[in-house]
């Protein structure tokens, strides 16, 4: 059976008519702006895992104070060092993921607690998101100026005769690894004392309390300026403009995962769940810091960093090369907290 012409053109106006007045009566309604295009309306606080004085806590700042720029609205940083780490990273992970709450914590941490810990409070994989993070750039290995060395040679040969006592800025640090390794390859005998950050490892070690430790530039700067003394390099190599001459390891002769693959740098994270449009505006921020704020651009300059931050997938391929390496060596070595 067919409709006439008139049946039908008298049915398309009146679904023209509804659609019509439907338009009418929803645009004179306010639009209803998502929290996404709303943020931030509120300030952002972000909870630097290291205390005061180490690399994670500078950076964190000068961090801050480019996103307040940028944002217009406060930003505040809290330290909450401890708990290798956990301290912060429970507090941020169990916050509400609305973009106002974060985390600016040496990654090696993250990678360290599932490993370390019998019962982590949260799977930093999972309860987690990775949005960027900056190279701690060279980091020295000094000894305390009253110590009978001259390099690094002479401290393991020194190590075989008498501990050396190790300040460490945090637990399962390739710091640590690293002091370990070479414990296990030399014979030498090393002594780990834990701190929470590298901040109070370098005021012991320049009051003469420990004989060695390692750190970023900028955490062991003061130190430096005081006596201690550089006889390597963690990270970096001999021909770093800071500390030239000063050998690394694979110059020394220490090859292998412990030297050679453990990166560090300061990772910034929020909570699961945290909206994918906040994460990418921030990525954008985080990159566009290194040469546009002054004050990170001179944090970066003080660590020695010339390295791009890593944002988006860049940083999850980071995570997926380096946690893996972290972890098989703190479980080959026994690491594990007391």
């Amino acid at each position: 059976m067919f409709r006439s012409t008139a049946t039908l053109t008298n049915c398309a106006r009146r679904r023209l008519l509804i659609a019509g007045g439907s338009a009418l009566m929803t645009s004179g309604l306010p639009r209803i702006a998502s929290a996404e295009e709303d943020w931030p309306s509120k300030p952002i606080h972000i909870i630097a895992a290291q205390a005061p004085g180490s690399s994670n806590d500078t950076t964190a700042r000068a961090l801050a104070e480019w996103l307040m720029a940028q944002l217009k609205t406060p930003v505040t940083v809290e330290n909450k060092p401890g708990g290798i780490g956990m301290v912060a990273a429970d507090f941020v992970a169990r916050s509400k993921p609305d973009g106002y709450t974060f985390l600016f914590t040496l990654h090696s941490q993250l990678a360290q607690a599932p490993v370390l810990l019998k019962k982590p409070p949260i799977d930093p994989s999972k309860d987690l998101i990775p949005i960027g993070s900056y190279s701690i750039g060279p980091s020295p290995v000094c000894v305390k100026k009253e110590l009978p060395v001259n390099n690094f040679q002479e401290l393991i040969e020194l190590s075989k005769k008498r501990p050396i006592s190790v300040g460490n800025y945090a637990i399962g640090s390739a710091w640590q690894i690293s002091v370990m390794q070479i414990a296990k390859q030399t014979g030498g005998q090393f002594i780990i004392a834990n701190y929470k950050g590298t901040g109070p490892m370098v005021s012991d070690l320049m009051a003469g309390n420990i004989d060695i430790g390692a750190g970023s530039f900028i955490g062991m700067a003061p130190g430096i300026q005081r006596g201690i003394r550089p006889v390597a390099m963690l990270i970096g190599d001999s021909k770093n403009p800071l500390l030239p001459g000063v050998p690394s390891f694979p110059e020394l002769g220490f090859h292998g995962p412990a030297f050679d693959s453990l990166e560090e740098c300061n990772m910034l994270l929020g909570p699961s769940g945290t909206p994918t449009e906040i994460v990418d505006r921030l990525d954008k921020l985080i990159l566009r810091s290194v040469t546009e704020s002054d004050t990170v651009k001179a944090v970066m300059a003080r660590l020695g960093v010339t390295e791009t931050p890593h944002v988006g997938q860049d940083i999850k391929r980071f995570i997926a090369q380096t946690w893996p390496s972290y972890q098989a060596l703190t479980r080959e070595l026994n690491i594990h907290v007391d």
